[in-house]
């Protein structure tokens, strides 16, 4: 028998580590992708929500009376209809406590408001209709008598005097707190320190605006009783399980979620929007499909928000100017209700990454959950990561200029060198392996910091004023909590149909996994269905969040590939007429060791499903799957270092140069990788220069529900990237991976920052408010002016 395909050529174009073009490309682009609003049903409505135009009110009266009368219309929905069927809540389960030492405080989110709407936004009632006008137009015939009562949507006014109290049971608004590290040997650190650096940083609220605002399509089948909801969602398994264990109170079996096609998701796509659970619920009221599709102006209401945190940081140093110390107080605005733990999981559990790449010996961190009159806040990309590296590489930089020393040596000196890894931190993380200095060094010959004054002189010719902004980063990804699934499920013809319990949202995870089979397997992708998001299809999954498809998806590809070649030895060695010991399995073929006797895997998987070929005791079929959990964590690091120039007179920042080292671990695909960095950087440039949730502090009133008040990062706004890899693979996965998806964000935000405060360090300005637009960097330089 012969080799039948190529394979040495197939995996030197495709295998691991090779710049692979994506698979997914040519069907998105030519628009035949499936998104949420492609799928429509027979007899389907539409839904419409009416939601609150306050921040804060009681509600008197709901008269929908009108509405239901209205043409087209189906059924109108409030939230005595919802409570009358009994459908459960989801809730937090996540062991938390208030500082008082008091259970934590934490209201569930009901589907619809009956009594008091608590942010801009708050659902109060679901109309249906035959077409989306029809529905529209009724909601506009629903009266709600509200009594608008005070409110807060300020971080820092949630916890002073006199606030007004999001829920009366909790006067203070403080929900929760968690503790990490040592604070009683922090506080004698600071006791003893030669010098001490407290700063006040603000990192402001922002909405992830996916290009695919988010959907929802409920049906029931009452002959199998069962529902099935199609939706934009990162983990179907995950809803599933929700829906059917703590709303609806049914076996799972009864419940079928299905995500096609999702333009984006970020974190804040997740599993308990309540438009799921209502749209599912109406449809099995009306025995038709209920489908609600987000416009863009509703996004910022109906949607979850990221960040919105402020952090009180103090860095004790000895008098050679070596870190002995570190405290922060946190105060993260968590919204009106916490939903589930999602709304904890941001600023509680990935901010242990603040002590960054550096040896600091002792550290206390307590970071205070407050409610707001706003939309809870959920992971946005990141999830905690890039706040954490924010406070603590815009500390450094504060503490270089305050002390008047190199920012750069400053770093050198604290840096965790490779020998002292692995590295238990004393907040938590554990380090396993990395080249921090190595990465910087790379990243200043990357980025020319060697030219920079030549560039600043340059710009100071023109007028202009020009900063440097270097980071080293690294953050907490593919969390070991959760496992994660995949199946290779051959046909009869020798073809494979790819099944992974992760979710794919535009990250390329189809060409990535089909790179995986075929270094491992040596299959054309060509000979490759792949499947995702389907909770009849794919037996489990966690789906897609915090880097983790690589990490995790992937090893349990690499898991079920082994099966995969254990079976086919066995079949291959009595196709061959040689032991199962003799048979090697190389580049895609079993072969008899010493020999040119051999058989391709398709001709083995085409054999597996033919009795007349199977030796005894053979289990027919070629089907196998694998399920992984990481023994630790990963912790994807690297260096960014950002120029800008400033125009003083009108404050517009302009980003120059950006350059990046990354570490990744073991690099899948560089064209993939280079793709999710510099996502991952446009986002925090968003954030950093443009992009920003912004309600009146008085009323209440939301002002950037829309595109014309909400900045979105545009072309002019970036610059060209440079992107190295400086790959240092883990042994805590079969693959070496650490997870990519979030790098870029995770290092930007500070990387920006700190290049615009380099640029106005000489006129005296020591901060500026996120984001830095051009308004808000004049007022620093005529306030600096003015001091």
């Amino acid at each position: 028998m012969t080799l039948d395909v190529g394979s040495k050529h197939l995996m030197s174009k495709y295998g691991i580590g090779q710049p692979v073009l994506r698979f997914e490309d040519p069907r998105l682009l030519r628009g035949q992708g499936r998104y949420i609003n492609d799928v429509n049903l027979p007899g389907q409505t539409y839904a419409v929500f009416v939601r609150s135009p306050h921040a804060h009110a009681q509600i008197r009266a709901i008269d929908v009376e009108q509405a239901r009368h209205a043409p087209g219309v189906v059924a109108v929905y409030t939230g005595h209809d919802v409570a009358a069927d009994g459908l459960g809540m989801p809730k937090a389960n996540m062991p938390r406590k208030r500082p008082d030492g008091k259970p934590m405080f934490a209201p569930q989110r009901p589907p619809l408001v009956v009594d008091r709407v608590r942010y801009v936004g708050d659902p109060v009632a679901m109309v249906v209709a035959e077409t989306l006008a029809e529905a529209k137009d009724a909601a506009e015939l629903v009266n709600v008598d509200y009594d608008p009562l005070p409110s807060v949507t300020s971080t820092e006014d949630t916890v002073k005097p006199g606030a007004p109290a999001v829920w009366d049971d909790c006067p203070d608004n403080i929900s929760n707190h968690v503790e990490r590290g040592n604070k009683a040997a922090t506080d004698e650190a600071f006791k003893s320190a030669a010098r001490v650096i407290k700063r006040r940083y603000v990192i402001t609220r922002v909405h992830a605006q996916f290009m695919e605002p988010r959907g929802t399509l409920g049906t029931y089948d009452p002959g199998e009783d069962r529902m099935t909801l199609y939706a934009d969602v990162q983990y179907p398994h995950r809803v599933r399980g929700m829906l059917a264990n703590s709303v609806f109170k049914v076996p799972e079996s009864k419940m079928r979620v299905i995500a096609g096609d999702v333009g984006g998701g970020f974190g804040s796509k997740g599993w308990q929007y309540i438009e799921h659970r209502l749209t599912l619920w109406a449809a099995r009221k009306l025995l038709r499909p209920v489908k609600w599709s987000c416009e863009r102006s509703e996004a910022v209401m109906a949607d979850e928000h990221g960040r919105d945190n402020i952090g009180e940081i103090e860095l004790a140093l000895d008098k050679d100017n070596r870190f002995l110390a570190l405290r922060l107080n946190m105060l993260a605005n968590i919204g009106a209700y916490i939903g589930s733990d999602r709304n904890l999981l941001s600023p509680f559990g990935m901010i242990v990454t603040v002590l960054g790449v550096y040896k600091i010996p002792t550290a206390y961190l307590n970071v205070v959950g407050v409610l707001s009159n706003t939309n809870p806040t959920a992971p946005y990309r990141g999830a905690g990561r890039p706040e954490a590296i924010y406070l603590i590489e815009r500390l450094i930089d504060d503490t270089a200029r305050e002390l008047g020393v190199d920012r750069v040596e400053l770093r050198r000196k604290n840096m965790l060198a490779e020998s002292d890894l692995p590295y238990q931190s004393p907040v938590g993380p554990f380090y396993d392996c990395g080249q921090f200095e190595k990465n910087m060094n790379m990243g200043l010959e990357l980025a020319d910091v060697a030219g920079f004054k030549a560039r600043a002189e340059a710009s100071r010719k023109h007028g202009k004023l020009r900063g440097l902004g270097i980071v080293n980063a690294i953050e907490q990804a593919a969390g070991t909590a959760q496992p994660e699934y995949a199946e290779i499920r051959f046909n009869p013809g020798g073809t494979v149909a790819l099944l992974m319990g992760t979710k794919a949202q535009g990250q390329g995870h189809e060409t990535m996994f089909k790179q995986i089979l075929n270094e491992r397997l040596g299959i054309d992708p060509a000979d490759v269905q792949y499947i995702d998001g389907d909770t009849d299809r794919v037996a489990f999954g966690m789906g897609t969040m915090g880097s983790r498809s690589t990490v995790l998806g992937g090893s349990a590809l690499f898991l079920a590939t082994n099966k995969v070649i254990a079976k086919g030895r066995k079949l291959a060695g009595h196709l061959l007429e040689a032991g199962e010991q003799d048979i090697e399995f190389i580049d895609g073929v079993f072969k008899v060791a010493g020999t040119d006797k051999s058989v391709s895997i398709k001709q083995v998987a085409m054999a597996a499903f033919n009795p007349a070929r199977w030796p005894p005791g053979f289990e027919g079929g070629l089907y196998e799957n694998a399920t992984f959990k990481g023994e630790k964590d990963t912790y994807p690091n690297g260096c960014h270092i950002c120029e800008v120039e400033i125009d003083p007179e009108t404050g517009e920042v302009q980003l120059d140069r950006y350059s990046v080292v990354d570490d990744v671990g073991t690099v899948m695909n560089p064209i993939g990788l280079k793709g999710q960095i510099h996502g991952g950087v446009a986002q925090g440039v968003g954030q950093i220069l443009s992009e920003q949730v912004v309600w009146d502090r008085e009323s209440g009133q939301l002002l950037t529900a829309s595109f014309l008040d909400y900045a979105m990062p545009r072309a002019d706004m970036m610059c060209s990237l440079e992107i190295k890899s400086n790959p240092v693979p883990t042994k805590y996965n079969p693959l070496g991976a650490k997870g990519a998806g979030e790098a870029g964000t995770v290092g930007a935000l500070p990387a920006v920052m700190n290049a615009v405060l380099d640029a106005l360090a000489p006129l005296g300005v020591k901060d500026v408010a996120m984001p830095a637009t051009a308004q808000n960097v004049w007022r620093a330089i005529e306030d600096a002016k003015g001091a």
